[in-house]
């Protein structure tokens, strides 16, 4: 029987309390040709020699500055696809622990065609184990990347069919190497928030689907690096998912989409840090919102025809 080889990538930054459960998992993986490649996205914590002390079996590719989610990740798709010959390779966060199938059931799904670029399945919070965090996005009118499927419900096997998806996160995300080859890895234009929302967009571009399996599954404890509510989150969530409809959709849908991401995603949630006291959220929300019009601009993708 043929097995593709797989590449796992796990990017850390300064995470090293975060790697026993997800190294530890992913080696248990009965999948039997796959290897574990921890990116250490400039740490300061140790990470290196932690994972090569304690995880011998796992490499270490290390940067000596943070790359961001993007660019981390970009290093280690590089070395996986480009020296290694990856047929597929598993980008994954650090803050998980995995279902021993999970590599073997997303290498199954993938291999139906070859037109599935991305591969993922079921994540559950990892506090709250049979409650599902996402089994995929659907599709938005207005937003175009719409809400997480099966978001806060308890899985009683409503989400068990194999099933094509419009977008999906990449906490975990099987990737194949031609869909690579053809449109690279991620925009370092996002540092982080939205780059697999980019990479997704430019992947429909080319005809390749998103697959969601629900035989690989996997507890996420979800932004441990940088918080779930945080001044640097809330910047590039204001600033990157405009960047995104300004790069592939039409000026009439980034009409829609403004005004919408404006009156609620920026005058409401600022309105709402105000009054909690925390105006380091609100400034950040501003902050990204007039650098994703400034990028728009620069890049001439913003025009007055887009509100005419």
């Amino acid at each position: 029987m043929n097995y593709p080889r797989v590449c796992v990538l796990v990017l850390s930054y300064n995470g090293k309390h975060l790697l026993p459960d997800a190294l530890s998992s992913y080696l248990a993986n009965d999948y039997p040709n796959f290897r574990i490649i921890v990116i250490d996205n400039g740490s300061i914590d140790g990470t290196e020699r932690y994972v090569r002390d304690n995880y011998p079996e796992v490499e270490v590719v290390r940067t000596e500055k943070n790359l961001g989610y993007s660019g981390g990740f970009n290093l280690g798709l590089h070395y996986a696809f480009d020296d290694l010959g990856a047929d597929y390779s598993l980008v994954t966060n650090n803050d998980v622990k995995v279902d021993k199938n999970l590599i073997a059931e997303l290498v199954k799904v993938a291999e139906m065609s070859e037109k599935i670029g991305f591969a993922t399945g079921k994540v559950y919070y990892f506090n709250h184990p049979e409650i599902l965090q996402t089994v995929g996005k659907s599709a938005d009118p207005i937003n175009w990347n719409g809400e997480h499927i099966g978001r806060g419900e308890e899985d009683k096997g409503q989400h068990d069919e194999i099933q094509e998806r419009f977008f999906i996160d990449d906490v975990f995300t099987l990737v194949r190497k031609k869909l690579y080859q053809d449109i690279g890895g991620y925009d370092t234009t996002f540092f982080l928030e939205s780059e697999e929302y980019d990479w997704q967009a430019r992947a429909k571009k080319l005809g390749y689907k998103f697959m969601y399996t629900p035989h690989a599954k996997l507890w996420h404890k979800e932004s441990m690096t940088i918080g779930k509510i945080s001044p640097l989150k809330m910047y590039y969530d204001a600033r990157n998912p405009m960047l995104v409809i300004l790069k592939h959709k039409s000026p009439a849908f980034f009409r829609r989409y403004f005004w919408n991401h404006f009156r609620r995603d920026i005058l409401r949630s600022s309105l709402i840090s105000v009054k909690n006291g925390d105006f380091s959220l609100a400034l950040a929300k501003w902050k990204g919102f007039f650098s994703g019009l400034k990028w728009g601009i620069q890049n001439r993708r913003f025009h007055l025809k887009h509100f005419i």
